[in-house]
């Protein structure tokens, strides 16, 4: 497999590096787990001849954007933005739009491409995502959706894969992203390659979404959020909810789904297991006590909700 890693000035620099030794260990140790195994080759392609990323680190480059298409993958790490603004910024960057241009020109049937966290935006760039599934870091979910809003983002999981599309999450998901693509040429390396490097399987986001920290401009669905966060206690009827904001049903639904990609009970189940998990580490409350104040009338409710979000995670 030849894989190629797209670097720009200002790309997260622990995104790149954590790529190279991810792939170079694998093709250092794929003859001792299956001789049969072809070579793994990885080369940094760019728009210039070297570049430097936010770690302030240099990488020459091997091939420029326009030898893309001979790559079997290729991979778009980290824009190293962390908001919105500055995200779409960076997307404007005459590298940025050097690279979208690439990309647009890959011929789907034999190249891959695979992508982490804003990295994701600039694949979403192309068109290429139009009712695809796709995730991306999930504090930047809301912009996302806005932005590219026939993409099936599903910001719980920390690797989707659709077709030949691959993404992955949140800056470090780098790392999960650069075992699936070696577990897609043999399981049991990336297996072997993730015993190696201490890596502890981690399929989901959800274990690491901080709902507050989502940044939305909807005043309908900062306002939902606002009711339910101070009533969590309460038993949840959407349709009381709706009407105390003056909206409807069906509105308040579309609203929370285009904002948050949740139902609006799905929302407050994640804002109950957040509060719950937060009392439970700084309180002295009992498993009872925590489920009636996150609005459960018993602690096995809460109990049987926290494992199926750990079964996710």
């Amino acid at each position: 497999m030849r894989i190629g890693l797209i670097a720009i000035d200002g790309c997260f620099g622990s995104a790149i590096a954590s790529i190279i030794d991810i792939v170079r260990v694998a093709d250092g140790a794929r003859g001792d787990v299956d001789p049969r195994i072809d070579p793994i080759e990885l080369a940094i392609l760019g728009p210039k001849r070297r570049v430097t990323t936010t770690a302030s680190m240099t990488l020459s480059v091997d091939h420029p954007l326009s030898e893309s298409g001979e790559f079997d993958v290729v991979v778009v790490p980290a824009l190293g933005t962390l908001t919105a603004a500055a995200t779409n910024d960076a997307l404007q960057s005459r590298d940025a739009r050097s690279v979208i241009a690439s990309l647009g020109r890959l011929d789907e049937a034999t190249t891959r491409i695979a992508a982490a966290c804003t990295g994701v935006f600039a694949v979403a760039e192309t068109g290429r995502m139009h009712h695809r599934r796709a995730t991306t870091s999930w504090f930047l979910g809301p912009e996302f959706l806005k932005r590219y809003p026939t993409v099936a983002l599903d910001l719980d999981t920390m690797v989707v894969a659709d077709g030949n599309l691959v993404t992955a999450g949140a800056a470090f998901a780098h790392i999960d992203l650069a075992l699936s693509l070696v577990r897609s040429i043999s399981p049991d390396l990336a297996q072997h390659v993730a015993k190696l490097l201490i890596i502890d399987e981690r399929p989901s986001q959800a274990a690491f979404v901080a709902y507050e920290h989502l940044r939305h401009e909807d005043p309908i669905v900062v306002e939902f959020e606002r009711f339910v966060r101070a009533r969590l206690d309460e038993p949840f009827n959407v349709d009381f909810v709706a009407q105390s904001l003056g909206t409807s049903r069906r509105t308040l639904e579309r609203r929370v789904r285009a904002a948050l990609n949740l139902s609006p009970l799905g929302f407050v189940q994640r804002l109950r297991i957040e509060r719950a998990r937060h009392l439970s580490a700084t309180t002295d409350l009992t498993s009872a006590e925590i489920a009636l104040r996150v609005g459960y009338a018993n602690a096995e409710t809460l109990r049987s909700l926290l494992r199926r979000e750990r079964r996710r995670s």
